[in-house]
């Protein structure tokens, strides 16, 4: 009786009064002692005011239903379709749509729309992968400060490729701590790639110019993910590499130099198809030929042979770093005496030689950078004492 007083009354109410009665209606649904007649009306009384030309009416109801897994389905599939200010609450909040449902808003709603979805907690993968895939910028920034949105790595790869060129997308994704090392070298790329452009088009320097800059730099970049990276994350920040043309044989004789072993095995596991546990084998083999069936297998080019094995050499007396900041900063010493052996060795050619000297050019200013550091640390302390005394 008292629902179909209302349903009389709500025809000719107020826009503001009719938005209130239903969020009483509503909230009676869920939480009242309804007999079978009365909740069979109140529903038919809700649904009839999914067709209410206010919105404040909708929203009212979308307000009350968002989080209930008591609601109507009918009622929150219809309003998860209404215009954005009703729909929200519900697309962010109701646990009664399915993947199936959020994937096609994802792919049928606008950006407001498929950032409420990016907000959901326990966003499941199917979903992420949608937004990656033709969400706007702002829905994968939702996502990826989405602490419960499990993601995979291809939908973190699918962001980096449309939407790593801004800044508010690479700062947000590069501050995670457990970012794939291969997302997180391809974000890198996208940094390298906006900076050249920007640097090429004012002029400040020749396009050739910034692009050795920029390989150079994403080099480094490189060796510091690769020193933070282990196992199965290096495997793939490997493949990463060689896929996409950066697994050379200047960037694998870079990582050795670095004293970065696990990342020369890995190149050169990846690159001959063999196993690791055959490729170290190998590189224990010194006296013989197992070094250069290494080599040679991997594709590397023979004018190198020298300088890895010189390099190998080094390393052996010298030690391999085991040190995040040790493994990402090419060590003075292993370059300069490879550049000594390639030097006066025929079979080094120019390009070699110029690498090298570009490496002992870097390795000696980071060294001189790090010494003037130390310097001027050890100079603070005695003065800050002093200043403490006095």
């Amino acid at each position: 009786m008292i629902v179909r007083q209302f349903i009389s009354w709500v025809r000719t109410a107020p826009a503001g009064e009719r938005a209130e009665a239903t969020r009483a209606l509503a909230r009676a649904w869920l939480i009242s002692d309804l007999s079978e007649e009365d909740r069979a009306a109140a529903e038919g009384a809700l649904l009839m005011l999914l067709d209410d030309p206010s919105p404040l009416v909708r929203q009212a109801m979308a307000e009350v239903f968002a989080r209930s897994t008591e609601a109507p389905g009918a009622i929150v599939q219809a309003l998860a379709l209404d215009q954005p200010s009703v729909a929200l609450p519900v697309l962010e909040h109701s646990p009664l749509l399915i993947d199936a449902d959020l994937v096609d808003l994802v792919a049928t709603g606008n950006g407001e729309v498929q950032c409420a979805i990016a907000r959901r907690v326990n966003l499941p993968p199917p979903v992420c992968a949608a937004i990656a895939e033709v969400g706007t910028a702002a829905a994968a920034l939702e996502l990826i400060e989405n602490a419960y949105a499990e993601l995979a790595p291809f939908s973190w790869d699918r962001i980096v490729e449309r939407h790593g060129h801004l800044a508010a997308i690479r700062e947000s994704m590069l501050v995670l701590e457990d970012l794939p090392a291969a997302t997180r070298l391809a974000l890198v790329a996208k940094l390298s790639d906006t900076l050249t452009q920007f640097v090429a088009a004012r002029n400040w320097l020749t396009a050739d110019r910034a692009g050795r800059i920029a390989c150079e730099a994403r080099e480094r970049s490189t060796l510091n993910i690769a020193a933070r990276s282990l196992g199965d994350d290096m495997s793939e920040l490997v493949r990463h590499l060689r896929s996409t043309g950066q697994l050379t044989a200047g960037l694998i004789l870079r990582a050795l130099l670095s004293g970065n072993l696990e990342l020369f095995d890995h190149a050169l596991a990846e690159l001959s198809g063999l196993p690791p546990a055959r490729v170290s084998a190998l590189l224990h083999d010194r006296g013989g030929g197992g070094l250069q069936a290494l080599l040679t297998r991997a594709g590397l080019p023979e004018s190198t042979f020298g300088a890895f094995r010189i390099a190998l050499e080094a390393g052996d007396e010298i030690g391999f770093v085991d040190t995040l900041d040790g493994a990402a900063r090419l060590r003075r010493r292993m370059v300069e005496r490879v550049l000594t052996y390639c030097e006066t060795d025929s079979q080094a050619a120019e390009p070699l030689l110029i690498l090298l000297r570009r490496f002992a050019t870097e390795a000696a200013r980071e060294e001189a950078r790090m010494f003037c550091g130390e310097v001027a640390h050890d100079a603070v302390l005695p003065m800050q004492h002093d200043l403490i005394a006095a």
